[in-house]
């Protein structure tokens, strides 16, 4: 699992490892679109951003004053906030969120900070019909890397479902047509 204050040319490094281009980063990153992450994982872009104990300065305003208030300096690092503004549906919200400067974690807006990877997220944020073509390819292309082991969607990413999946994907068209 990459960290969430892993920055887009790490990514691109761990993915390439696999042989996923950055075409499948971008599209794979879209998983985000459902689910929540830990105030932990972004403390350090709301409070001291590389080191200069400042904020990313990429943060939009409002959102950055939403984050404040859900994740302020010294608060519970296990408190959660939503991945994209529309955290129950499988959508392209979250590239859209990403072009307004309103990504959660690190590792997500600065793939639209930077250059390699921005063109995707604002395909993504303008066509949901090519995201959800480019993340069934990705999603086929990681799953070939199982080596013959069942996959799981995890109920929380950190930590495996107790030995039983609880879905498995198995064509395209089931991948296609998920929704929350």
């Amino acid at each position: 699992m990459p960290s969430p204050r892993a920055n887009a040319s790490t990514l691109i490094n761990l993915f390439a490892k696999y042989d996923l281009s950055v075409k499948d980063l971008v599209a794979l990153s879209g998983s985000h679109s459902i689910g929540n992450g830990r105030c932990f994982s972004i403390v350090f872009r709301l409070y001291n951003q590389s080191g200069t104990g400042r904020p990313d300065p990429t943060i939009e305003p409002k959102y950055r004053q939403k984050l404040d208030k859900l994740c302020p300096l010294g608060g519970d690092g296990n408190v959660t906030g939503d991945l994209d503004f529309t955290p129950h549906i499988f959508d392209n919200q979250y590239f859209k969120d990403l072009v307004n400067g309103r990504g959660f974690l690190n590792s997500d807006e600065t793939l639209y900070t930077y250059w390699k990877t921005r063109e995707y997220v604002k395909r993504y944020s303008e066509d949901e019909e090519e995201f959800f073509k480019d993340f069934v390819e990705g999603m086929i292309k990681m799953g070939d890397l199982q080596s013959g082991r069942p996959g799981e969607i995890r109920k929380n990413c950190r930590v495996v479902n107790g030995g039983q999946p609880v879905a498995v994907v198995r064509e395209r068209k089931v991948l296609s047509n998920y929704y929350m």
